[in-house]
């Protein structure tokens, strides 16, 4: 018998989120827990409700998903165990009968409404927004009258949830618009390298002084590794200070990779390791010969031969 499973999404059903745990095969045939937010997903998985929890992490349009990034780095106990992609546009619904010239007000979840300012600017100019949990929330707020505004900001997949009126379809700005999801666990060890792998970190500097973001890059450069991702969040004790979402392309096992974290480490005062998992789009990391780990290793060993009056070969 398999041990039954629950695993946190950002609800109710029909939310891109769940669109995403959809991508997950060991999930499916398990309970899906929808819940109202990221802390409370997290939340979820380190007091033992549900085995994991999918979390919008970052979009291709508004970038770090603010939320996500700041409860990732004050949360201990957390690792990234996948990343799934979910292409992202919307619709604008209403209660059945509404026209558009009845719309004033609009509820949407920020980050959906930051990615619609286009036509909402060419369509409804002078509108108001009513923020809202989720893309489905938002649309149950109009519905039900909770929320005070005529139309709602929703994912297509609404339309198969409940009854409303499509107002306008295709209304994101930017029809190549994705949104990356993370399934998140508690801590364990990374899997195996694939080959197509990324390793997330939140990495603090030392002090705030000319050089020291140069110098944390540098632990990637010198070893060949490519950075995907590299966004400043404030740490929140003082103005001025921040810390660094990153994610290197490669696996914790690598031996590239392995260097870069020592490095890392004696470098920072504090280093939260995400994870290292397989890459959404599974394509294979590149980097150049003299960076294999054929390469660290030969040099480790050629140390290690130094230090026991060991003669050259």
């Amino acid at each position: 018998m398999t041990e039954r499973r629950t695993y946190s999404y950002l609800g109710p059903a029909g939310t891109f989120t769940e669109a995403a745990l959809d991508q997950v095969p060991e999930a499916r045939g398990h309970d899906w827990r929808a819940v109202h937010n990221v802390g409370e997903a997290l939340a979820d998985v380190l007091e033992g409700r549900s085995h994991a929890a999918m979390i919008a992490i970052e979009n291709s349009v508004e970038g770090g998903v603010s939320t996500t990034l700041d409860a990732l780095a004050t949360l201990p106990g957390l690792r990234i165990i996948g990343e799934y992609l979910v292409n992202v546009n919307f619709v604008l619904v209403a209660a059945p009968g509404t026209r558009l010239d009845d719309v004033q007000v609009i509820a949407a979840h920020p980050v959906a409404y930051a990615q619609c300012h286009g036509w909402l600017g060419e369509h409804l100019p002078r509108h108001a927004h009513v923020p809202a949990a989720s893309n489905v929330a938002s649309a149950i707020g109009v519905l039900d009258g909770t929320l005070p505004a005529q139309a709602a900001i929703a994912a297509p997949g609404i339309v198969a949830h409940h009854e409303v009126e499509v107002l306008a379809e295709q209304i994101g700005d930017n029809d190549n618009a994705v949104t990356r999801f993370v399934l998140v666990s508690k801590t364990v060890a990374p899997a195996e390298p694939t080959g197509a792998d990324k390793t997330s970190l939140i990495i603090e500097l030392p002090d705030d002084r000319p050089g020291a973001l140069l110098e944390m890059l540098e632990q990637f450069s010198t070893r060949g590794i490519n950075l995907s991702l590299l966004q400043s969040r404030p740490v929140g004790d003082a103005l001025g200070r921040y810390r660094f979402v990153v994610d290197a392309d490669g696996h914790a096992h690598d031996e590239r990779m392995a260097d870069a974290l020592l490095g890392i480490r004696r470098f920072s005062p504090r280093v939260v390791f995400l994870g290292s998992y397989p890459r959404a789009d599974r394509k294979i990391v590149q980097y150049p010969e003299r960076y294999a780990d054929e390469v660290f290793v030969e040099a480790r060993d050629w140390l290690r031969a130094l230090i026991h009056g060991e003669p050259e070969a």
